[in-house]
């Protein structure tokens, strides 16, 4: 049996980093971590192939190679998704399909073979059953959650690592708290389910004798979802596994705000490795926090808690929403202002949308408020429900926002003013490459010479050349950062 397994293209957007890439000559942040994991799940003995869209191209004697073609994908990658599909079709290859997109809304893709759906750890297995057997079923679903501790390393194998600006890896899935807007729960459940502290450092072992040197995203919901796991068995073994190897790796993840309430668990994060958090902030306004459920954030500082993971040695990256039913006009100057304040560099700020399972999505329909699917970009300037504020004006605010807190000057500012005050504390050896020098020299040419943020450019990289040398990658990283996200809200 050959099986080709294809991720579809990830479109421009905020977090896809394309703009910033090319300082870098890489063509994706991440790879496919869930079809890697996948494939691993196939039997050994099976001829496997792996293309990502984001770095490379499908080719006609791909499909002519192949026996199926098994996809996943997110909302967001719907359009190429049905690209995809389509030259199957056209082919007369069988596709196999899965992930959030398609367990969400498998209704809408009737042109698809065969829909294994939910965790592939309880679907997959019977599935790949009946193929064996020439007998494969349309739908394959479980109401069941996957036990973690028996999903397998991802075939690493089947990608070059170093196509790629980071690795990424999963310790758990699901998360303690219900936000109205979120379909993680709908996914993964409330119970947050782990993986061994075996597999976690198995799999750093892994991505580590594959020669891969630098960034490790965690890719869980809320990485401390269970918080004693980590301080007791996980984070120790992580961190003495990183001394032993000479610190190859920095970690990124997301977590919930109340890590601010937790000092032994954020020392534990920064000594195993864990360099940046993205926190789900949502917005300054209480009443909004209230209206969506996010109650770990509600009665409390969040400029403050904010401030302490920072100075713990964790740089946050926040998430922000606007388009709540208690928002009001007011929200707009209050959230840029909540930004600068806070220091956050990488503020992800987003219009309100309903993702389908959700119980914002229902409540959308009873109060017949939903308009169509959303586009899984909420970046994109498009909602898809009626809000309670004028929608002119709300977009108005949010572009205001978006104009404000990227324009060069604000950017800069927060990223002087965030070193001003970081002091880091991991032990990641940092390794030459020559992608990062060659990015320096681009960042002169495009930041220093032409492009708009020139004068703000040449300010910080003289103040952090002369007064914080040991920061100056970073300085300059962030320069980049600030230019993809300046061109990603040119829309």
């Amino acid at each position: 049996m050959k099986i080709l397994f294809v991720y579809p293209e990830y479109p421009n957007t905020f977090w896809s980093f394309k703009y910033a890439l090319k300082f870098i000559s890489k063509n994706a942040t991440y790879p496919p971590l869930g079809l890697l994991t996948v494939a691993a799940m196939v039997p050994g003995e099976w001829e496997k192939k792996l293309v990502d869209l984001n770095v490379s191209r499908l080719t006609d004697r791909d499909l002519e190679w192949a026996d199926y073609v098994f996809i996943s994908a997110m909302s967001i990658q719907e359009k190429s998704v049905r690209d995809i599909v389509g030259r199957c079709r056209a082919a007369g290859v069988k596709t196999v399909a899965g992930g959030p997109l398609f367990t969400s809304d498998y209704e809408r893709f009737p042109e698809v073979d065969y829909l294994v759906l939910n965790e592939a750890e309880n679907t997959l297995p019977a599935f790949l059953k009946d193929l064996e057997k020439g007998e494969p079923k349309r739908i394959y679903t479980s109401n069941e959650w996957a036990d973690m501790e028996k999903t397998p390393q991802p075939a690493w194998d089947l990608i070059r690592l170093y196509d790629y600006a980071c690795m990424n890896l999963q310790y758990s899935r699901g998360c303690p708290f219900n936000c109205e807007f979120c379909d993680i729960v709908t996914l993964y459940g409330r119970t947050p389910r782990t993986k061994t502290r075996e597999q976690v450092l198995s799999e750093l072992e892994a991505l580590y004798s594959h020669g891969w040197r630098g960034g490790v995203f965690f890719v869980d919901d809320n990485f401390i979802g269970n918080k004693r796991k980590l301080k007791e068995k996980i984070l120790p073994a992580v961190s003495s596994w990183m001394k032993d190897r000479g610190y190859p790796f920095s970690f990124t993840t997301e977590a919930s705000v109340n890590l601010a309430d937790d000092e032994e668990l954020m020392d534990a994060m920064v000594d195993a490795g864990f360099t940046n958090v993205f926190l789900g902030i949502e917005s300054p306004n209480e009443e909004s926090l209230e209206e969506c459920g996010k109650v770990q954030n509600t009665g409390r500082d969040l400029v403050a808690c904010i401030r302490k993971i920072q100075s713990r040695g964790m740089l946050v990256h926040g998430g922000f929403i606007v388009g709540f039913d208690n928002d009001s006009p007011t929200v707009f100057e209050r959230l840029i202002q909540f930004i600068q304040d806070s220091g956050i560099i990488v503020a992800m700020v987003g219009l309100l949308n309903a993702p389908k399972g959700t119980r914002l999505y229902q409540r959308m329909i009873r109060e017949n408020r939903l308009l169509k699917d959303m586009s899984g970009d909420n970046t994109d300037y498009s909602m898809n429900f009626i809000p309670k504020m004028d929608y002119p004006i709300l977009l108005k605010g949010y572009q205001q926002i978006v104009s404000a807190i990227y324009s060069p000057k604000a950017y800069y500012q927060r990223v002087k003013d965030f070193l001003k005050q970081y002091t880091p504390r991991h032990k990641m050896a940092f390794k030459f490459q020559m992608g990062y020098v060659t990015a320096f020299f681009k960042s002169i040419i495009l930041l220093g010479t032409i492009g708009k943020e020139r004068v703000p450019f040449w300010k910080l990289f003289f103040w952090s050349l002369f007064r914080r040398p040991g920061l100056f990658p970073m300085a300059i990283t962030y320069a980049i950062y600030g230019f993809h996200f300046r061109k990603i809200f040119q829309k």
